[in-house]
């Protein structure tokens, strides 16, 4: 049973501490949407609360799906549970600190000043990031070694994790290769800060999209960080929408073709989030590619297309199991049927 279709009361045997973080992330993502009404503080143009409230909503849904990942374990639980104990507590260090830098109007990130509060949050900065690349990678390595459900969720939860592994290690060689040299910008409360490497590659601090203040002007890391990051909620979606459709379509009945279609979706995916990577070490913003992005876009989608197409016809030749009464579920997780895959 995916995420996408457990029952609330099933959730009662997630990951305790993952859950206890997804609901602090989702009450600072409520409490920073007020702020952004009643407070008119501005850093680079936008309130000062937007960048923990998108923190908040983006880890709160990753603390979830990890909750909800750990209990599908079979083996290795009790090292799960302690890694996404560990994950829990530097999302929470993490985010903290981005609020707290909200709320005294100044910058979280990049901030090379050395006043009490850009010095607490470069502090936690330095032990929060590394746990959650690491735990995320450990995970990854357990949900590698073992079945934790049908072919095509395992292959969904193994891609998705490893595409945020890969944005993570992204976002860190990016912020650290785009050569940015140290600049002076004025925060919400007038006062001067010293700013050293950024968002953006090309223009530092960028002039960004709306909300997601991706820039305009140059490469951005937050893009392909963004897509990896969520890789994961996009391809368990896929898996249940397949799923749902599997009683009523013939040739989805079988698993292996809904693997492989997840398989499909999953490399293509990879694909994009290397172009986008690729596109922003370039300093290209993502509403402006040229032709040489354009045409890898272009390669990727005749590649989803044409090797969809290939799994579906060749579906066609194998017999497909009939589908009863009794297993109108069919694309349920089946994992505690078959605790061996």
């Amino acid at each position: 049973m995916s995420i996408l279709t457990t029952p609330l009361g099933a959730m009662r045997g997630w990951h305790r501490p993952l859950m206890a973080n997804a609901t602090f992330m989702f009450a600072i993502m409520l409490v920073c949407a007020v702020g952004v009404l009643v407070d008119d503080r501005l850093l680079m143009g936008e309130s000062v609360w937007v960048k923990p409230m998108k923190f908040g909503f983006a880890m709160g849904l990753y603390g979830l799906t990890l909750a909800w990942l750990l209990s599908k374990l079979r083996k290795g639980r009790r090292i799960g549970w302690w890694l996404g104990t560990v994950f829990a507590v530097a999302g929470v260090f993490d985010v903290g600190a981005v609020a707290y830098a909200a709320a005294h109007g100044t910058f979280s990130h990049f901030n090379d000043n050395a006043d009490p509060v850009a010095q607490t949050v470069q502090t936690v900065f330095s032990f929060g990031i590394m746990p959650l690349l690491v735990t995320t990678l450990a995970i990854a390595i357990l949900v590698l070694i073992q079945r934790t459900g049908d072919r095509a969720l395992s292959l969904a939860l193994r891609a998705g994790l490893g595409l945020a592994v890969a944005s993570m290690v992204v976002a860190v060689w990016l912020s650290n290769s785009s050569g940015v040299t140290s600049r002076t910008v004025t925060d919400a409360n007038g006062h001067l800060v010293a700013m050293t490497g950024g968002h953006g590659i090309g223009d530092p601090d960028g002039n960004g999209m709306p909300l997601t203040h991706w820039s305009t002007t140059g490469g951005d890391l937050r893009v392909p960080h963004f897509i990896g990051m969520h890789g994961i909620h996009l391809l368990l979606l896929l898996t249940a929408v397949l799923g749902l459709l599997a009683p009523r379509r013939s040739r989805l009945r079988d698993e292996r073709v809904r693997a492989r279609l997840v398989g499909v979706a999953a490399l293509g995916y990879t694909g994009v989030f290397t172009v986008l990577t690729w596109q922003a070490k370039r300093g290209q913003s993502v509403v402006h590619p040229d032709w040489q992005t354009l045409i890898a876009f272009a390669a990727i989608a005749v590649f989803i297309l044409a090797t969809a197409a290939a799994v579906i016809i060749t579906s066609r030749r194998r017999p497909t199991p009939p589908v009863g009464k009794g297993n109108a579920m069919i694309a349920v997780d089946r994992s505690d049927e078959h605790p061996s895959r």
